[in-house]
């Protein structure tokens, strides 16, 4: 079978940071941004995050993942990762809905750095009070 063949797709987001996850047919090579997973996350705490979802289902072995990811920070991205390759497999086989929406995969975390308002130093400090 032709390994360029995307069999699925995902997008996922956490915080600021998106990721675009292409499943293919493969043996369970993870390329993000063209580098190999343990490279682009050299901590290995997110390197479990990411392969999480293929855990949960049982396809370790079963596919290529290749992910484009932008924006945030390294904890952002690896969930917006976590988050796009469960997509991808949800949409590949509807059977994985259940055991990735009872791990938490399909739901986006929707906590974001909230805005810094005028007037204040930052989003909830103020300044401080002077009677006189």
């Amino acid at each position: 079978m032709d390994t360029n063949v995307n069999l699925s797709l995902g997008t996922g987001r956490r915080k600021t940071a998106i990721a675009r996850v292409y499943l293919r047919q493969g043996e369970g090579k993870v390329v993000i941004n063209g580098k190999s997973l343990e490279d682009y996350f050299g901590n290995p705490g997110f390197v479990y995050v990411v392969r999480q979802p293929m855990d949960v289902t049982d396809t370790l072995t079963k596919f290529d993942v290749l992910i484009n990811v932008k924006g945030g920070g390294p904890s952002g991205q690896a969930g917006a990762c976590r988050h796009g390759i469960a997509r991808a497999l949800a949409s590949y086989d509807e059977t994985n809905i259940k055991s990735l929406r009872a791990s938490g995969f399909l739901t986006r975390d929707p906590r974001m750095v909230e805005r810094k308002k005028y007037g204040q130093p930052g989003a909830r400090k103020k300044f401080q009070f002077s009677k006189r």
